[in-house]
């Protein structure tokens, strides 16, 4: 009863930090500069985490810290619930850009922050013109300095169960030749795909050592970022 209580807490202080953030992104961020936009978007994530750990005892802990990047690369991160496009907001360094649905976009104040800073909104259903989409628009933005962010199962994925990890950031490190980090983690356990409930306890965020995709297929890149990913998450506690 206390952690529903407390979630249902937290789900509300989120709500408004959207909006206050939100709202400030899209009226006061688009008169500054794009980087004071990136800035406003990782204090909104540093402010959850803070809120989390406040009301629902949700902490976390980084592995490998010294592997985050620093500059443009390819982000590929294990997906099971709302907690990592939170905290990646934090975690990462400001100039981020997200290739996510384009669903996401129609939200209200959420969908008109992600208008206001450069990401990849994607039609899933479009196959190979989405893909070219990632590719083209993510070289782009690579080339302009940004991280790119992709969560290569496509959707949220329950701990202990597997998805195929699909191809799209696998082919934009094989055009571009950006390094790719990938990132696990057991997020899943403490807030559950789709559920409300935020267990109390630390969450383990395991950041690998980039690597150089050149000369390596698509689908060799896809293999070797699942095998990590996978493996690291395997390791991790599976109860809160």
């Amino acid at each position: 009863m206390l952690v529903t209580l407390r979630s249902m807490v937290y789900f509300v202080a989120m709500i408004l930090s959207i909006g206050l953030f939100g709202l400030g992104i899209v009226t006061v961020g688009l008169l500054l500069p794009l980087p004071a936009r990136d800035r406003m978007a990782v204090a909104w994530g540093h402010t959850n985490l803070w809120l989390m750990k406040a009301i629902c005892g949700l902490k976390y802990r980084i592995h490998g810290k010294e592997n985050l990047p620093t500059d443009a690369a390819i982000v590929m991160c294990k997906h099971q619930s709302t907690w990592e496009i939170i905290s990646l907001k934090a975690i990462l360094p400001p100039q981020q850009s997200w290739i996510l649905k384009q669903e996401l976009m129609r939200l209200p104040v959420f969908g008109w922050v992600l208008a206001a800073i450069p990401n990849i909104p994607i039609d899933r259903s479009a196959g190979r013109q989405a893909v070219k989409q990632i590719v083209e628009r993510g070289t782009a933005l690579l080339k302009q300095g940004r991280i790119i962010v992709i969560f290569p199962e496509g959707t949220r994925t329950a701990p202990g169960e597997k998805r195929r990890y699909g191809i799209g950031g696998s082919l934009l490190a094989e055009k571009s030749g950006y390094p790719v980090v990938p990132i696990a983690h057991n997020a899943g356990v403490f807030w559950r795909r789709r559920g409300l409930k935020k267990y109390p306890g630390t969450i383990d965020i395991v950041v690998g050592p980039a690597f150089d995709p050149s000369g390596m297929k698509a689908s060799e890149i896809t293999r070797r970022v699942e095998a990590w990913i996978e493996a690291e998450v395997d390791k991790l506690p599976e109860q809160p």
